[in-house]
């Protein structure tokens, strides 16, 4: 945007489980604080008119995690889909949801559909929810879209690859912030952070307020994006 406002914003939420420790309460509170931050965070970065914020929810990584954690997290992504979104859709939201289809629950994958299909008119702002998702993956069902649409090799180019990403009309991160003080990308939108700028902040996620985003917002102006030029 003109005014040296990001296009899209990626969000990697990290901290949920060490606010919930530091706090002395069940790994499942602290997943609930994480996600009624988010909530916040999403209202005031579209707010400063950013059109595009993708936040990283559950990574192909996390099923490995122990059962009554990965129960837990599932129930918030369902009152997510089913009864949040109402809400989401009232404020003008669109939701797409990045990430594979397999291991998902059969009602969960339906209920992402619903969700879409539910939102797709909204313009306030796009919500690109990254869930059972991981980049290396995203890249290599693009790549498998790629081989079965027929497209010869000679005519694929950068920009024909990326039309066929999961949710194509998505653009590249401008931004990516990861809270908790971890400095790694973890597997997040690996195609469409190639130029992007990074913040690490070492508060934990269940910590972040719309003030952050507004600290955020006036780092990013001040940087010089150079893309190589």
């Amino acid at each position: 945007m003109s005014d040296g406002t990001p296009t899209h914003i990626g969000y990697i939420l990290d901290g949920n489980r060490r606010w919930a420790k530091k706090h002395g309460i069940p790994t499942y509170e602290g997943h609930l604080a994480g996600y009624n931050a988010l909530k916040d965070v999403i209202d005031a970065t579209s707010d400063a008119g950013v059109k595009y914020i993708s936040f990283y929810t559950w990574s192909t990584e996390n099923w490995s995690r122990a059962e009554d954690e990965v129960r837990a997290i599932m129930r918030i992504i369902r009152r997510l889909f089913k009864v949040d979104i109402k809400d989401l859709v009232k404020k003008g939201y669109k939701l797409e949801v990045l990430g594979g289809k397999e291991k998902l629950p059969d009602d969960i994958a339906k209920m992402i559909d619903d969700a879409e299909e539910m939102s797709r008119n909204g313009t306030r702002a796009t919500l690109a929810m990254c869930f059972n998702y991981g980049g290396q993956q995203e890249i290599v069902r693009a790549a498998r879209r790629a081989m079965e649409s027929g497209i010869s090799s000679t005519d694929l180019t950068d920009e024909k690859f990326a039309e066929f990403l999961d949710h194509p009309s998505i653009p590249p991160c401008d931004l990516i912030v990861r809270t908790s003080g971890e400095r790694r990308l973890s597997n997040f939108m690996l195609w469409r952070s190639a130029y992007s700028e990074f913040m690490f902040l070492d508060k934990l996620w269940p910590e972040m307020t719309a003030g952050d985003v507004a600290d955020i917002l006036e780092e990013y102006k001040k940087r010089g994006r150079r893309f190589g030029g």
